[in-house]
């Protein structure tokens, strides 16, 4: 006879592959996907990003042929960075709402494409900028809080009226939630388009590759006075409450994996709203790079990473695998 008490015994519940899918509280489906996507302003572009592995710079007049077979595989939704190349940038973004520039031009060619596909839009100034910040500078260099916060409103409300289902603001600027609901509500567009904020978007070194990706470095600096201290638990919690608060829809954490505590905070403090977090261009890219070096399988470990996000409570992973879970999903 055993000497193990009853209640030690815990194999017995996940013996078997099925008995161990149930021990999730969440399981991973194609429409907690969200794919980034990359739209520069040479219409006929497809540029390859070596340091972000198997993903594109993309032309408007290239989104059929790339977009087409993911949503006929499963894919529900995208979120659209403006990469301009050809523009005249300024200390204000000007370029960001141009009518004639990438991400407008994107919104309306996927809408009228794929009726279906959930548009998000990426809302930041630093592919903008002549000077490469997410905001309005002061003379000195520093972050002019309500201009910034006016600005990046200006540019949500004209992704909205172009036809995004979303707008979600990445700059980390004070007040910009308050301005864009405000924004969206006068336009008639509250009840029609999704504010997702980047609440706690922290300083990472992990950016890298999407910097390359978007052309998105700051000319001086850095963005440290904006974006989160990656130890700052406590700012990260005050920022999710205060955007919860102003008008946020949706809660975004980014990066995931090394803030997988921040996003449980998320879980917790905005318990009845949906919880997003970025799987981001470096995250990607090591988990591509160690699979490469053979230290894991990388289907293995893609879903170990997202099912720990999760795990922490998110309803919605915006990664850079999505086209290969669409397929792994399947299996």
């Amino acid at each position: 006879m055993s000497s193990l008490a009853i209640s030690s015994v815990l194999q017995g519940g996940y013996q078997h592959p099925l008995s161990r899918s149930w021990q999730a509280k969440r399981t991973l489906t194609k429409g907690m996907l969200m794919y980034p996507i990359f739209i520069t302003d040479d219409p006929n572009a497809r540029v390859e990003i070596p340091s972000l592995p198997g993903q594109c710079r993309w032309g408007v007049n290239k989104l059929e042929e790339f977009i087409g077979p993911l949503v006929k595989k499963g894919l529900q939704s995208v979120i659209l960075f403006g990469v301009p190349l050809n523009c005249a940038k300024d200390d204000k973004g000007t370029p960001a709402d141009d009518p004639e520039g990438p991400v407008i031009l994107a919104i309306k060619k996927l809408r009228a494409l794929y009726p279906a596909l959930y548009i998000a839009t990426d809302v930041c100034l630093c592919e903008y900028t002549s000077h490469g910040h997410c905001g309005v500078l002061h003379d000195d260099g520093t972050i002019n809080s309500t201009p910034s916060a006016a600005r990046i409103a200006e540019v949500a409300l004209s992704y909205a009226q172009a036809g995004a289902h979303c707008v979600a603001p990445s700059d980390m600027m004070d007040g910009r939630i308050k301005a864009i609901k405000r924004a969206l509500i006068d336009a008639g567009l509250g009840n029609k388009c999704t504010l997702m904020s980047y609440s706690a978007k922290f300083a990472s070194s992990l950016y890298g590759p999407f910097r390359d990706a978007a052309g998105s470095a700051p000319s001086f600096g850095d963005r440290k006075c904006y974006q989160l201290p990656p130890q700052a638990k406590g700012l990260a919690r005050r920022a999710i409450q205060r955007d919860v608060v102003e008008g946020a829809d949706i809660i975004m954490v980014k990066p995931a994996l090394p803030y997988l505590d921040i996003i449980q905070d998320a879980a917790q403090l905005a318990p009845d709203h949906p919880l997003a977090c970025y799987q981001v261009s470096g995250e990607y890219a090591m988990v591509v790079a160690g699979a490469r070096a053979g230290v894991y399988d990388l289907r293995t470990m893609a879903f170990e990473t997202c099912e720990s996000f999760l795990r922490a409570g998110c309803t919605l992973i915006l990664t850079y695998f999505t086209p290969q879970f669409l397929d792994w999903l399947d299996e």
